[in-house]
């Protein structure tokens, strides 16, 4: 009997790749495609819906090939996904309406500060468990209702829909506008500022608020169940799970039970805290959201810290600033010094995200001498990664009441040995890294195996975890603590850059 496999869809912000998993969790086959980043304007971000859907439709037959497999050999499929991004589309025609706001957009700062000051804004927080800001969902669907034409009386007839990525990819695998199947899942819901946090559906206070019609919005259904069958792309293959991409991945690093935690570390940094099966209001500026639910079981919450420079900042020291010629080449150049020289980095190239939400802060560096070189600037760079994590950690620990004992770590910069020995030393705990990297795209395959009895629970699941890296703390604690005081002292200075009345968005 030929073996079978469950195919992961990782629809990211810079492309679009189908893996094959086998039963052990093992990576069988991927195939990858980029997509074209679109900047109309200062601050604006935007992709092409359609370029992503025919990317799916070319890469899913590259990656089955690889694996000598055929569609009938898919056990079922699963959808991981960069959350927040906006689309809408015709309901009839399967046409999008306009391109898709990507979640880095700032376009909505305007508008997020004017519903900030309306009546009804403190209770956006208390409902929907998110701060009101620029990054989620529910600003972007009201600024394109308000700024197209006759979108919205179409959107009030049922004629628009609104989705994020993994519901855009579900609509057009089962069917388009021949019977597509508009459906969510709790944990891209939960990044909306839409949902009721504790009832799991759209809340009508929500939706008055930012005045989006109810019509347009998807089913909101589990994070592991079967939502329908492929119709295109892998006919009769069923589509069987959906989360977001940073859930993906903490349900792919099997963080199954309350305290255990990840970070993936990529373009930025997400922290991801299960505090299970009740929601844990954040007094310390991190975001309470659902880290899956598998079937009629209970919803399992999560604490998030979002950072939203880590990995780009070593990109603009090696594009930018032209340092190095590849990024691998700063774990050689900072490891030339001893320490950093007084010299830190805080890049809050866009504002800074968890624990601060400071839309108005700008990046700096501080503690120049003439004694500085590139090299303690390379070392400020990897720093910052590190002190960024503490922050969120710091913030994790005092609002669940439960203290981290180990960190899993996982993306492009895990292959850093100094970052990620900087992340223990500033944790004092230790981090560890898993033998299969691709965590988000093996959380969207284990939840969509999960769905159709690929495997059979959870603890098979963490069976077919294995450690590939660990890290211990090396740093003495006087020290740890001088570096921690400096870095918040850094970090203040950048507060308040950009002036009341100045649009973030239209500044450089």
């Amino acid at each position: 009997m030929a073996e079978r496999f469950v195919m992961s869809i990782d629809q990211g912000t810079t492309s679009t790749r189908c893996i094959l998993f086998d039963h052990g969790g093992r990576l069988v086959a991927v195939a990858q495609r980029e997509h074209r980043q679109h900047f109309p304007r200062p601050g604006w971000v935007e992709h092409d819906p359609m370029e992503i859907w025919r990317n799916l439709e070319r890469v899913a037959p590259e990656a089955l090939a690889q694996a000598g497999a055929s569609a009938d050999q898919i056990a079922a499929v699963g959808i991981a996904n960069q959350r927040e991004t906006t689309v809408l589309w015709d309901r009839m025609t399967g046409d999008p309406i306009g391109r898709a706001i990507v979640w880095q957009d700032m376009r909505t700062g305007a508008l997020v500060d004017e519903l900030a000051r309306a009546p009804g804004a403190a209770a956006v927080t208390e409902r929907s468990g998110l701060p009101l800001a620029t990054y989620f969902s529910a600003p972007r669907v009201r600024w394109m209702l308000d700024h197209t034409p006759g979108l919205r009386e179409r959107a009030e007839r049922g004629e628009v829909l609104f989705g994020t990525m993994e519901s855009w990819l579900i609509w057009n695998l089962s069917g388009g506008a021949d019977g597509g199947v508009h459906v969510t899942d709790v944990t891209n819901a939960s990044r909306t500022l839409l949902m009721n946090l504790r009832t799991l559906s759209w809340d009508d206070g929500l939706l008055d608020f930012f005045g989006v019609p109810k019509a347009m919005l998807p089913e909101i259904r589990s994070s592991t169940e079967t939502y329908g069958t492929a119709r295109r792309v892998f006919p009769g293959v069923r589509v069987g799970a959906a989360l977001g991409d940073q859930q993906a991945a903490l349900f792919g690093q099997t963080c199954f039970s309350p305290g255990e935690t990840k970070c993936t570390y990529g373009t930025g940094a997400f922290l991801l805290m299960n505090t299970g099966t009740a929601p844990v209001r954040s007094d310390n500026g991190l975001l309470t959201t659902v880290g899956y639910k598998i079937g009629d079981e209970p919803a399992v919450y999560a604490l998030e810290g979002s950072i939203a420079i880590t990995g780009a900042l070593v990109q603009w020291f090696r594009d930018g600033l032209g340092l190095i010629t590849t990024a691998p080449e700063i774990e050689t150049l900072a490891r030339s010094v001893d320490d950093n020289g007084g010299c830190y980095i805080v890049p809050a190239f866009s504002g800074l995200f968890a624990p601060h939400w400071r839309s108005e802060a700008r990046g700096i560096i501080v503690g120049l001498t003439s004694y500085i070189t590139k090299g303690h600037l390379a070392r400020a760079v990897l720093e910052a990664t590190g002190w960024q994590t503490r922050e969120v950690v710091d913030a994790m620990n005092a609002d669940s009441g439960l203290a981290l004992k180990e960190l899993k770590a996982d993306g492009g910069m895990t292959s850093d040995n100094l970052v990620m020995q900087m992340v223990a030393d500033v944790l004092n705990v230790p981090v560890a890294r898993p033998m299969v990297v691709e965590t988000v795209s093996l959380g969207a395959a284990y939840a969509a195996g999960l769905a159709v009895g690929y495997w059979a629970g959870l603890e098979g699941l963490r069976r077919n975890w294995h450690r590939a890296a660990r890290w211990v703390p090396a740093m003495e604690p006087g020290r740890r603590d001088a570096e921690y005081e400096n870095w918040k002292r850094a970090v203040e200075r950048t507060f308040g850059w950009i002036r009341a009345g100045e649009d973030p968005a239209a500044l450089p």
